[in-house]
């Protein structure tokens, strides 16, 4: 029975890697760590999106799922902590490295709250790649914003607009001071920019700037990923620096069509000046997505 229910977990998750095009963000699978922050919020680390978590008098939190294996290892770890209702799962957005293992909370969490545009983005997604019915869906929604008292923390959520998505929001543990931003920062690593789902640079850029007023420099940053995995919890100074990324991004495409150059051209480069230290794999995700919003009519 334990075979059988890995080899179905095991294949789940290879069918959420493939249908969503947030796989790329998919790290490969290895051990995991589950370790608290500040005052009962902490994070768990294993493949996919980071999951942060709350630990409160009255209940649990999750902001984030992965996929159905790992969220399996995070609600295993949750109730090692005390026999306590799972009170909320929050999504930052809809894609399959922070949604699929929303099923592993079916029955489990009391509610599943999301932006409204998640919640149409992940439905149309899983409608598209038929397999709705292997999907749980937000069952709150929200626009501007939401909040909600869970124990002795406050969680708020925020809502800038078009930025990696269309639907991306950040929870912030408000007494904790920890903020989850999901994919509205990938710490050093080059991004995933969805346009086909709302993703707009320049508006990501003003969202990320009013993030950065927004929390103090106590603030501890939780990212949704990170070109050194040990290093996606931070402070705001990760969210100015990618800031810089995408200024930079903009800048050099912007500079690069002036001076004639075709996309063909532009695709060749391999670093974006001003912004070296962002590696990895996809720049050309990057640099398709900035010359498709330059020379939008």
């Amino acid at each position: 029975m334990q075979r059988r229910k890995f080899i179905q977990n095991s294949a789940l998750a290879a069918a959420v890697l493939a249908l969503y095009k947030g796989d790329a963000f998919a790290n490969p699978f290895r051990a995991y760590q589950f370790k608290e922050l500040r005052n009962g919020v902490g994070v768990f680390l294993e493949q996919g999106g980071t999951i942060a978590w709350l630990n409160s008098s009255s209940g649990y939190v999750a902001v984030d799922s992965q996929f159905p294996a790992s969220a399996a290892h995070v609600i295993d770890e949750l109730k090692k902590l005390g026999d306590k209702p799972f009170k909320y799962l929050l999504n930052t957005h809809h894609h399959g490295d922070h949604t699929g293992g929303n099923i592993a909370f079916k029955g489990l969490a009391e509610h599943v709250v999301a932006h409204e545009n998640s919640l149409v983005n992940q439905k149309l997604a899983a409608e598209k790649a038929n397999n709705l019915a292997q999907q749980l869906l937000p069952d709150v929604t929200f626009g501007k914003g939401w909040k909600a008292p869970v124990g002795n923390e406050k969680i708020i959520a925020y809502y800038y607009g078009s930025g990696h998505t269309n639907g991306d929001v950040v929870y912030h543990f408000e007494n904790a001071n920890v903020v989850h931003v999901g994919d509205l920062v990938f710490n050093r690593r080059f991004p995933y920019i969805d346009q086909a789902n709302g993703a707009h640079i320049g508006n990501w850029i003003t969202a990320l700037d009013k993030i950065y007023n927004q929390f103090d420099k106590d603030t501890i940053v939780v990212t949704g990923h990170s070109l050194d995995p040990e290093k996606v919890v931070g402070d705001k100074e990760n969210v100015k620096a990618f800031k810089n990324y995408l200024e930079s991004l903009l800048a050099f495409v912007g500079a690069e069509i002036k001076a004639g150059k075709t996309k063909e051209d532009i695709l060749k480069a391999t670093t974006i000046p001003g912004a070296p230290e962002w590696k990895g794999d996809g720049i050309a995700r990057s640099l398709t997505a900035a010359y498709t919003e330059l020379t939008a009519g």
